[in-house]
């Protein structure tokens, strides 16, 4: 039983070594085909994982409704975030105007302006004849 005990590292290690010499030779003889993960940190800095959540707080200007600023920590790494405001509490003129604001935008159409030419396309049609 003992002797057992003292084998099964050994076996275990020379499996280990099995395994790390066949992948070697597999990799050398079917370099062709396939090629190999490179798990280094080169790899992590030229992709960008999306996040859906930061992990860290970040400082942040927030804007209050009346004007006023307040540095806070926000979740997400931004400059300047705006609370927005109430249009029940503006007056009659404020809440039209912000409405206004808020409503399509008319695009103003450019007249194109024509140009008149005298230019005769038989005049050189001389030019690209073949004689």
């Amino acid at each position: 039983m003992a002797l057992h005990h003292i084998w099964m590292p050994g076996s275990c290690v020379f499996r280990c070594l099995q395994e790390v010499v066949s992948q070697r030779c597999l990799a050398a003889v079917s370099s062709f085909h396939t090629t190999q993960a490179q798990s280094n940190s080169n790899r992590t800095s030229v992709v960008r994982c999306g996040r859906q959540r930061y992990e860290r707080m970040y400082p942040v200007l927030l804007v209050r409704p009346d004007g006023s600023t307040i540095n806070i920590r926000y979740r997400e790494p931004k400059r300047i975030v705006m609370m927005p405001i109430d249009i029940t509490t503006l007056s009659e003129e404020e809440r039209k105007v912000r409405m206004r604001k808020r409503g399509p935008k008319k695009t103003v159409v450019k007249a194109k302006d024509e140009f008149e030419d005298d230019f005769k396309v038989d005049d050189y049609s001389k030019f690209w004849k073949k004689t």
